[in-house]
């Protein structure tokens, strides 16, 4: 019966949580890419020696608008874990997914920001308006005015 070798093969030191880590890290989202509202997954594999270099790199399926050259750019800065196995030496081809995603822009609104609506019908004077006249008088043009007070954004 022969003895069975099981090789280790390279890995990000750290594990995947560090190497998700390190994308984010510097991941840095392409202009186009932005301006295009381009988002998705880049799918890109890699092939790795036992010394843990990354020696070339393919994208399977990419997002284009200069995210592909992103996705690569990362993972040739990738150095992995070199392993030893008893005097074999080998390549291993890996597969990564690297998200890009736009981050969602919020407008919050300050305590300090007040709003005015005025309404003024013709021939009649602000005071002489009540929800009960202004019901009743069906004729004439209704001009309506909003005011921003505080800070503008």
């Amino acid at each position: 019966m022969q003895k069975k070798r099981f090789l280790k093969l390279p890995e990000y030191p750290g594990g995947k949580e560090e190497f998700r880590k390190y994308i984010h890290e510097n991941l840095k989202y392409p202009e186009a890419a932005q301006q295009a509202g381009i988002q998705g997954v880049v799918h890109i594999s890699a092939e790795i020696n036992d010394n843990g270099e990354v020696l070339e790199v393919l994208v399977e399926k990419g997002l284009g608008h200069g995210c592909d050259e992103e996705a690569v750019r990362l993972i040739k800065g990738c150095h992995f874990g070199g392993v030893k196995n008893r005097g074999v030496r080998l390549k291993t081809r890996k597969k990564f997914r690297i998200p890009f995603q736009l981050k969602k822009v919020e407008v919050k609104k300050t305590a300090d920001t007040k709003k005015i609506v005025y309404s003024l019908k013709p021939g009649s004077e602000p005071s002489e308006i009540s929800p009960k006249a202004a019901d009743h008088q069906k004729s004439g043009t209704v001009y309506s005015y909003t005011i921003n007070i505080g800070k503008q954004q």
